[in-house]
């Protein structure tokens, strides 16, 4: 397990709600009113204590739990890059977003791999092959919504009816992606991802009568991110970073590319 650590927090940006068009709904992953897990892996190819934790991930594409309980997302850090290997799939922005919730925890360091379980460090991962069940907590149900795969309406309706200000944050997923790793901790391996976030915005929402909407664009990935597409979506109370809930499905699922 390889740590770094913390340094100063840089705050994320937020993107403008982009102006309503007409949409057919043709696309839609929608949650139960039970809480939707959002399962964040914080990882790099850069350390070598992360395969296993990633192997894991991978495996759960197969799982019943899969888009119901849980919704997994896997955050590449940038903070591994100058010993020796340039993970082509890290973000300075993940490694800010990690280093946000090691202030929110009071934590001194911030390591890969890291699971977060919504929004608390999990460190029992490898225990069940399935992922983690819901807690069984009614949060509401959230809605997501396209007429094709990167204008989406979310619509959130919470199950206690409040004016409260809600905010999206939406992840584009690719999977089945292999990276031959020439040089640093891997070298010499073949490292597989599922679940890795290539695109993530982050939007207002309105709410009016106790419901929240919002819109968002996304775009594609580079051409070579992978076999298979999925999208991940949570809302979280604004400037917070604890999901309330979270919805996802494949776009392109394994096998259909």
């Amino acid at each position: 397990m390889a740590f770094v650590t913390l340094g100063k927090i840089l705050a994320g940006s937020v993107l403008a709600i982009l102006p309503a068009t007409a949409q057919t709904n043709l696309l839609q992953f929608q949650s139960a009113p039970e809480r939707t897990a959002l399962l964040e892996l914080y990882t790099s190819e850069g350390c070598s204590s992360c395969p296993p934790a990633e192997a894991w991930l991978s495996g759960l594409k197969d799982s019943p739990r899969l888009w119901k309980d849980f919704v997994p997302v896997a955050f590449h850090v940038d903070y591994w890059n100058s010993l020796g290997w340039k993970d082509a799939w890290s973000d300075a922005e993940f490694s800010e977003r990690q280093r946000s919730y090691a202030q929110l925890w009071r934590a001194e360091n911030i390591y890969t791999p890291e699971y977060v379980l919504n929004g608390k460090e999990w460190r029992n991962w490898f225990a069940g092959k399935n992922g983690p069940k819901s807690d069984g907590e009614k949060v509401g149900i959230l809605t997501v919504a396209s007429s094709g795969t990167n204008r989406w309406q979310v619509t959130f309706v919470p199950e206690k009816n409040s004016a409260a200000r809600y905010e999206i944050h939406a992840a584009l997923l690719a999977g089945g992606i292999i990276s031959a790793v020439k040089a640093g901790e891997n070298r010499g391996r073949d490292l597989r991802h599922d679940f890795a976030v290539v695109n993530l915005v982050q939007i207002g929402m309105t709410t009016s009568n106790g419901v929240a909407k919002g819109r968002f664009i996304i775009s594609p990935p580079k051409s070579d991110a992978g076999t298979t597409r999925a999208l991940a979506v949570w809302v979280t109370l604004a400037d917070e970073l604890q999901p309330v809930q979270a919805a996802g499905g494949w776009l392109i699922p394994p096998g259909k590319n």
